[in-house]
């Protein structure tokens, strides 16, 4: 009798050790995810248009953070005249478009880079424009980018939301010679950390 309550007890000891282990192994999984888009579950969006993206801190708690939104080569088909990024009403980070066209590409707020070789190259922007009551930032590069090279539009000096949670960034492009339609190439699943 005495051995089968102590076989309970074990059962029950080690199951809860289980548990404990694997919430312990979750929660370390997602703190590490939160500057990278991890794995998205009930994201509403396809695989196929998911776009990947680095954010440097990935939380309200820095002052500013950097976010590195990325499109393959593989949707990069055409040259890209403007890149339309629309975001949700309920995102209320600030972004910092202290625009010179003086200034080197490189030491822009908003970056638009392409890998050549290897590297990272920036190029020359015309215009941004930031409509804040259409959740749009609309991106003008002084030259069209050349179709078939893996893309990175780089925000510098981001004001996170002051509340964290999951915010869909939704990227179209217009190329050059297209009739004015904008063309969806994809979305950025962010996630802001508290």
């Amino acid at each position: 009798m005495l051995s089968a309550k102590v076989k309970a007890t074990t059962g029950r000891l080690l199951g809860l050790l289980a548990i404990t282990g694997c919430l312990a192994t979750v929660r370390a999984t997602v703190s590490w995810a939160q500057g990278t888009p991890g794995l998205t579950i009930f994201g509403g969006v396809e695989r196929a248009n998911e776009l990947n993206f680095r954010l440097d801190y990935g939380t309200r708690r820095h002052p500013s953070d950097r976010y590195r939104l990325r499109i393959p080569a593989e949707k990069m088909t055409f040259a890209v005249a403007q890149f339309s990024i629309d975001y949700p009403d309920y995102y209320s980070g600030e972004f910092d478009l202290e625009f010179d066209p003086e200034d080197e590409p490189d030491d822009q707020p908003i970056e638009i880079r392409i890998q050549k070789d290897g590297d990272y190259v920036s190029l020359p922007i015309d215009e941004v424009i930031w409509d804040r009551e259409n959740q749009i930032v609309e991106i003008y590069p002084l030259e069209p980018v050349p179709a078939g090279y893996k893309v990175e539009l780089v925000f510098s000096n981001v004001k996170n939301p002051r509340n964290g949670g999951m915010y869909y960034f939704n990227c179209k492009v217009l190329s050059p010679g297209d009739l004015p339609l904008l063309r969806y190439l994809g979305t950025w699943v962010i996630s802001i950390g508290n």
